[in-house]
């Protein structure tokens, strides 16, 4: 796909418009999943598992059956065998349809605590809960696998006996893969990348540092709990409606796990609570549909309570890390050797090999070598947030600089521009970058007056850090209808998740000639729309930008031809302006809505429609300050101030795109300091509450000051890169660097939460 000349004299796209959903959700009138009401409707509960790992002997559960007012009670026995197709899960990874299913409801093993055992349904929710404690099942208990190291021993007992070490090759294993190990394992897989030569780059450096660095897992934050509502029809149409970043993922799912085509499956959109990466599996959807069929195709509804979000759905992989670093005395970075182990928790297909190619994406070093490891563990199976993957690996890599720069005696921001990756430069895995805002962020962070303003105070201190995400593309269809009046409904397949409705609607509206008024954007069905990939890799202002563009095109088209008819005139002799307005031979002319209120007269209204997968992407970098004051006494770290310098391409919307980089960078600093996944050795998370799993709130953190870089990305019609992945990536590294800088404090595990801090302080006091 070719991309158009960049325009600069825009009119709709880098304005400030409402929000088309707006009004809705601010009156409460917005209808999310767990508010779709149907006649009949009935209620489904799951029985989840109480251990971390077990096999499952028996379920008994005729006495649930019998409770009066149960409809259906479901096992893993009641769905269709399932064989080792692959299906898509999260943000392009592929996993066995069999282990999907297994994961839905679990079949001969469980393999972390809150795995689902068996689901009801009643006639209300009460009735449901009662029939969960009459279904008796028979564990024999295994020892469970928690430590992420631990389980890559030979030693620890092995998940899957059919799981040997297999090494894929590009991101998400697209250049195939191969077998790399002899027998069964918890090393799922591995993906490797090198360039130069590693041992001579090591040798011809001045200084060489390695650290060893560990995260957590992370929760996404959503407010909004899984859910999914069914209804398998007498005729055998199955509808579903449900709160996903991924409608036509869970139809191609559903379809797949109740073998059943997936033109039976239709998913209606239903508003989403958040989902940065989260909602992108099924987990109720497939239970519904079958409870429905099998209690007499009644709908059924399912929502997940807090502690079942957090136990049973996707965290972030949990990391191990190591970083070895070889530079010169004058800030020339030469060699790196990155690894990186994460967790992909009961079942593979996890986002790991995002962070072998992100890890030093902003730097331009000659001789490195990028491996990463997926290992598999008794914890809920991970699933993306936000850049997955990358937080964690750019963590090491970014604290490594700021220890180079620190050894050296280097300002941080002049060393990462001396390595910078520019225009020109290689990707780890070969591809090279077309223009890109890397060294952009890097002088707009260094000219910044929070950079340039000095620091008062004892234990204060400023860190800054770099960012990249490669982003995608991936398919994307939208449909648009013009009315009489004039209004054009623009219907598109991407769940709304971060405002993209209304900036769809803004670059289609830009591509007619129109005020964005005049455009009314609707998120359809699976049905109404060509099929569209998930909201997720900051691709859908991207991708589906292009299809919005290009079904404008075939509407300008369409409405060209209908003038020449009108006019009984070639269709050469027509054009359609960039005011909206049609012109022919003759000094002839119509206005978009003069021309709209004659369609149904002269041959019909008119529709048009694009399917797009686009080949280009949308690279994005940032560099992030922040300085922070530590509490020596209680180990508390106050974020004093923070400002966030990316490349966004073109801001479409620009109160959006600052929202979506405020955001990202309070989820970074909550990764940072607080938040983390607390399990006991028996593999029971022991903090699933929003109460005990501590995310910043307004009151945590100041203003986040933002700092908008503009370079178009030509392989878009109107410059835009996707920014809702690279602004988490930063604020790990920004504010552990200022920790450093504060008090001479290197974080090497996180989160530097106060018990961690005092525990730093005191080592160094020692």
């Amino acid at each position: 796909m070719v991309a158009t000349e960049h325009s600069q004299n825009m009119k709709v796209v880098g304005t400030r418009p409402v929000r088309p959903d707006g009004v809705d959700k601010v009156n409460g009138r917005a209808i999310y999943g767990a508010d779709v009401r149907m006649a009949r409707m009935l209620y489904g509960r799951v029985l989840r598992s109480p251990h971390a790992h077990a096999i499952i002997r028996h379920i008994d559960t005729t006495a649930a059956e019998a409770l009066p007012g149960v409809l259906a009670v479901i096992t893993n026995a009641d769905f269709p065998r399932q064989d080792d197709t692959h299906l898509v899960v999260g943000e392009g990874e592929a996993a066995s349809a069999r282990w999907v299913l297994d994961n839905v409801l679990a079949s001969d093993k469980v393999l972390y605590r809150g795995h689902a055992v068996a689901a009801v349904a009643a006639v209300d929710s009460h009735i449901a809960e009662d029939a969960l404690e009459l279904i008796k099942v028979d564990y024999e208990l295994l020892e469970p696998v928690v430590d992420l190291q631990r389980a890559m021993s030979d030693q620890s007992p092995v998940l899957h006996d059919s799981v040997v070490t297999e090494q894929v090759f590009g991101f998400f294993g697209s250049g195939g893969s191969e077998q790399y190990g002899k027998r069964p394992s918890n090393v799922s897989k591995k993906v490797e990348f090198t360039g130069g030569d590693l041992d001579a780059g090591f040798r011809a450096s001045d200084i060489v540092m390695e650290r060893e660095f560990d995260t957590p897992m992370y929760h996404q934050g959503y407010i909004e709990p899984h859910n999914g509502t069914a209804l398998w029809s007498e005729d055998g149409q199955i509808n579903i409606w449900v709160s996903t970043q991924a409608y036509f993922g869970v139809r191609d799912n559903v379809a797949t796990l109740l073998k059943q085509p997936i033109s039976r499956v239709r998913v209606n959109p239903a508003e989403i609570g958040g989902g940065f990466g989260g909602k992108t599996s099924v987990y109720m959807e497939p239970l519904a549909a079958l409870l429905s069929r099998k209690a007499g195709h009644r709908p059924v509804k399912m929502s997940m309570t807090r502690a079942e979000v957090f136990e049973a759905t996707g965290p972030t992989p949990g990391t191990h890390l190591r970083v070895k670093i070889g530079a010169k005395r004058d800030g020339t970075l030469v060699a790196i050797d990155w690894e990186g182990i994460y967790e992909s928790g009961a079942y593979p297909a996890s986002a790991f090999t995002a962070g072998a190619m992100a890890a030093f994406g902003p730097y331009d070093i000659p001789n490195f070598r990028s491996v990463a490891w997926e290992v598999l563990n008794n914890k809920p199976r991970v699933q993306a947030y936000r850049a997955p993957a990358a937080p964690a690996a750019e963590w090491a890599v970014e604290s490594m600089v700021d220890d180079v720069a620190r050894e050296i005696g280097m300002d941080p921001v002049e060393l990462r521009l001396k390595n910078a990756t520019r225009e020109g430069d290689r990707r780890v895995d070969g591809a090279q970058f077309g223009p890109i805002g890397n060294v952009a962020c890097l002088e707009a962070v260094r000219d910044s007056d929070h950079y340039r303003s000095e620091l008062h105070g004892s234990n204060r201190g400023r860190g800054v850090a770099s960012g990249y995400w490669f982003n995608i593309g991936g398919e994307s269809g939208a449909i648009a209808s013009i009315h009489p009046d004039g209004t054009v409904a623009l219907g598109i397949g991407s769940a709304d998740i971060g405002g993209s409705r209304a900036a769809l609607a803004m670059q289609f509206a830009e591509a007619m000639g129109i005020p964005y008024e005049q455009v009314k954007p609707h998120t359809v069905d699976t049905d109404s729309v060509g099929y569209t990939f998930p909201t997720v890799g900051s691709r859908t202002t991207f991708a589906g930008g292009w299809a919005v563009y290009e079904a404008a095109q075939d509407l300008r088209r369409k409405l060209e031809e209908r003038a020449a008819l009108i006019w009984e005139c070639d269709r050469t002799e027509v054009h359609y302006g960039a005011d909206a307005v049609i012109r022919g031979p003759g000094g002839k002319q119509l206005t978009l809505t003069a021309l709209a209120a004659q369609l149904q007269a002269t041959g019909g209204l008119i529709q048009a429609q694009a399917d797009v997968a686009p080949t280009t992407s949308g690279p994005a970098f940032a560099c992030h300050v922040v300085d922070v004051e530590v509490d020596s006494d209680t180990g508390k770290v106050q974020i004093l101030r923070y400002t966030a310098a990316q490349d966004v391409g073109k801001a479409v919307h620009p109160d959006y795109v600052e929202g979506q980089i405020q955001g990202g960078v309070a989820q970074g600093v909550g990764m940072a300091l607080t938040e983390e996944y607390v399990f006991g050795d028996d593999g029971r998370m022991q903090n699933s509450t929003l109460l005990d799993y501590r995310m910043p709130t307004a009151l945590d953190l100041p203003m986040i000051e933002t700092l908008l870089v503009e370079i178009p990305n030509p392989g878009h019609p109107y410059g835009v890169r996707g920014v809702g992945e690279v602004p988490i990536i930063p604020p790990l590294a920004a504010v552990t660097n200022a920790i450093r800088d504060a008090i001479g404090v290197r974080a090497t595990a996180l989160p530097a939460s106060p018990n961690r801090m005092i525990e730093w302080i005191e080592d160094q006091r020692r």
